[in-house]
């Protein structure tokens, strides 16, 4: 697809290609590819590559350590990234949690938490869902009470992805139940190692452990590390919402599957016909392909308004969350089907299964649906 590139951002995109090509570390690559599982120590070296190239917060202001590159410039990078496999890095912190600080913090908290953050010497994970309170995250019961110059915090959250590694945790908590429910919810950053804290791990359907259960049993919490205003914090999270949603699409990564799928697809089976001469086979690809093709088109189309306006999208976005995850679904169960089950340098049947996950986390679906029709098309 072509967005009418300037020749400066087709070459921007070939300097981007040519570096990921040079210093990728091969076996991060690998395992990237066949759905290997990365440890924390992956992350760390590929992040620290990424922050001596000077790349690793391409959206921050650049007094932070950011980029300066515009809207078409991350977007490419963003996508080159995902095609030649490079490993995801936890957004939690980088893409989540410091945009957040770097418009909402103080300048203590910006000065304590983003040089941290841009080096990848603290990892965070994101305290919002709770037990019955995941999609409708103004029903939070976890509570924060203020005694003196600290927070009391007593609650529980759930799905928390990769809070077994996370040194910080950026929470909603409930510190007023007066008004309505929204007006009662501040912005905590909590200090994992406090006492009182407990990590449970949840197995997850292909047997990881990337999410878990986060108890917090009268945990003290400096007052410093309120974010924005007490009972101010639903304007953060939605605010930080709306990061999430605009990093779902991940198209890069999904032309990469299909590029393997195809190239899987073709290969003789047990001496016979290859997938590729199944009619039913090759119609549900090309379903999927045309699907990726207009996803890719549409995110294109988000792009160029940006570009031309400089006004990001709004309700509209969430069909990218919506039919992203759909075609990533759709991809990991053709590739299931075509290798049969775990090969050498595949574990189909593992990103099938956590690929469930995706039509559920940052919004199910259903959500997304109703968000396009009342907010989208005013029906």
């Amino acid at each position: 697809m072509d967005l009418n590139y300037s020749a400066e951002e087709r070459a921007f995109r070939d300097e981007v290609r040519a570096w990921l090509q040079a210093n990728l570390p091969r076996d991060l690559k690998e395992k990237v590819e066949r759905f290997a599982e990365l440890s924390k120590e992956d992350v760390r070296r590929w992040h620290a590559i990424l922050a001596k190239q000077g790349w690793i917060a391409p959206h921050w202001p650049q007094e932070w350590g950011g980029t300066g590159w515009n809207a078409v410039q991350r977007y490419l990078f963003e996508e080159e990234c995902g095609y030649a496999g490079a490993p995801q890095l936890p957004g939690l912190a980088l893409v989540f949690c410091a945009p957040v600080l770097i418009r909402y913090g103080t300048e203590a908290q910006k000065k304590r938490f983003l040089p941290k953050i841009y080096s990848g010497g603290e990892f965070w994970c994101q305290g919002y869902s709770e037990p019955g309170s995941g999609s409708d995250l103004v029903s939070l019961k976890t509570k924060a009470v203020k005694d003196g110059s600290s927070y009391v915090v007593t609650g529980q959250k759930i799905w928390t992805t990769q809070a077994e590694w996370a040194d910080w945790m950026f929470a909603l908590v409930r510190t007023s139940s007066e008004g309505k429910p929204h007006e009662g919810i501040s912005v905590l950053l909590i200090d994992m190692k406090s006492p009182g804290i407990s990590v449970r791990p949840l197995r997850l359907m292909d047997g990881g452990y990337e999410v878990n259960e986060v108890f917090l049993d009268g945990v003290c919490v400096p007052a410093e590390n309120l974010v924005h205003e007490e009972n101010r914090g639903w304007a953060v999270a939605k605010f930080l919402l709306g990061y999430e949603r605009m990093n779902n699409a991940r198209v890069g990564v999904a032309k990469r599957t299909l590029a393997g799928l195809k190239r899987l697809a073709a290969e003789p089976r047990d001496g016979g016909p290859s997938l590729l001469e199944d009619m039913r086979f090759r119609d549900r690809l090309a379903r999927v392909e045309v699907e990726l093709m207009a996803l890719e088109i549409t995110n294109l189309r988000f792009l160029d308004r940006l570009r031309k306006t400089g006004v990001p999208p709004g309700a509209e976005v969430s069909i990218l969350k919506l039919k992203g995850s759909e075609v990533h679904q759709a991809l990991s169960e053709l590739v299931m089907q075509a290798t049969g089950g775990p090969v050498e340098h595949a574990e189909p049947a593992a990103r099938y299964l956590n690929f469930r996950k995706l039509s559920i986390y940052g919004g199910t679906n259903e959500i997304q649906r109703n968000i396009l029709a009342k907010q989208a098309l005013g029906l």
